[in-house]
């Protein structure tokens, strides 16, 4: 890994990057007290990597095999977790409680990939945690097969370091992926992901709420490509920036020719809470299909002085009718995650980032 390169911001993919926080996560030293440090949502299954390794000792696999596989990549920061990684197959059952996965970064780096294999017919939820401090550094690939389900939440809670997610997925015919993304922690990030529908009526969402404060910076940059007729999706993101701190938002939906009967749709909303702080929004849309509906929207704001000033009459303070507000803002992409203790449990982490920031 000492021969590789990290990104340029002379890169326009890289540009809003923040590779100096990165470099300087690498240089962390052992930290302590995280391992097993967030508090289970539900009973299922609990997988547990420290540093980039499975740790059996404080998982509960359950049902659950890991298979060590080789991965590759091309990908600027991916090819830093390439590699010896692992790999989970489910088959055609459902899985009633969410499976958790734990990511606590001790050390100063941890690199590590990941493959979730559905087969046909497969119905999963995944709930991942990412913990600690340091570079945490992970390569997941994700293969649906015909009417697979996936349903994924993510959280960052990293007090200090850096999170970079290089996701990749093919999604086969009428299959569903959608992920949400929660960045509530103190580190530097980049979600970086590729979303493919190979299949017909195939479905994809990739979303979620980054927020910021200080002078942190959150990168979020997705990529849907639509290879096959009649797919469908979705890319809502909101992002809320205080003090002097920086998120940005980049989501791409790519069109092939022979993709007729598309429906894409993108929505980037940033509230900024203090004018000192930044966000970057940057939707893009490349159609070469006639027959589609796409569209995208993006917007920055404040919070709303009209709305501030009403509830302020009616006997709410101030602090708490700002917090009122940006919860409602970011509650906006949460509520797209569809299991209800998994939902309480990112609203919790949000909130408690409110609480904090305003």
């Amino acid at each position: 890994m000492d021969t590789l390169t990290l990104p340029s911001a002379r890169d326009e993919a890289w540009r809003w990057s923040d590779m100096a926080t990165l470099e300087a996560a690498r240089e962390i030293k052992r930290v302590a007290g995280h391992v097993g440090s967030t508090a289970r949502i539900g009973d299922g299954p609990r997988l547990v990597f420290i540093d980039g390794y499975y740790d059996p000792d404080f998982s509960e696999p359950g049902d659950l095999t890991l298979e060590r596989v080789e991965f590759t990549s091309t990908h600027p920061l991916g090819q830093f977790a390439a590699g010896q990684g692992y790999e989970l197959r489910f088959p055609p059952a459902s899985f009633t409680a969410p499976i958790e996965i734990e990511h606590v970064v001790v050390g100063e780096e941890s690199h590590l990939p990941l493959r979730f294999v559905l087969d046909d017919d497969a119905v999963v939820s995944v709930v991942e945690t990412y913990s600690g401090g340091g570079w945490s550094n992970r390569l997941s690939e994700f293969s649906l097969g015909k009417g697979a389900r996936l349903m994924r939440a993510v959280r960052l809670l990293q007090d200090e370091g850096f999170v970079s997610i290089r996701d990749e997925a093919s999604i086969g015919e009428a299959a569903s992926y959608v992920a949400t993304f929660l960045g509530a922690g103190g580190m530097g990030s980049r979600i970086d992901g590729f979303l493919r529908l190979d299949g017909v009526g195939a479905f994809a969402e990739m979303g979620g709420a980054l927020l910021t404060r200080g002078e942190q910076k959150q990168e979020a940059a997705v990529a849907v490509h639509h290879a096959a007729i009649e797919g469908t999706s979705r890319q809502v993101w909101r992002a809320v920036a205080a003090d002097a701190s920086t998120a940005s938002l980049a989501a791409r939906a790519e069109v092939a020719r022979h993709a007729q009967k598309t429906d894409g749709e993108q929505s980037l909303r940033g509230l900024l809470l203090k004018r000192t702080a930044t966000i970057n929004l940057k939707p893009e849309l490349e159609i070469f299909a006639d027959d589609v509906k796409c569209a995208h929207g993006a917007t920055v704001g404040e919070l709303d002085a009209k709305a501030l000033f009403y509830m302020q009459s009616r006997g709410i303070p101030e602090p708490q009718a700002k917090a009122l507000l940006t919860h409602a803002f970011v509650a906006d992409a949460l509520d797209r995650i569809g299991e209800e203790s998994v939902r309480d449990a990112f609203k919790a982490d949000a909130d408690a980032w409110l609480e904090a920031a305003l």
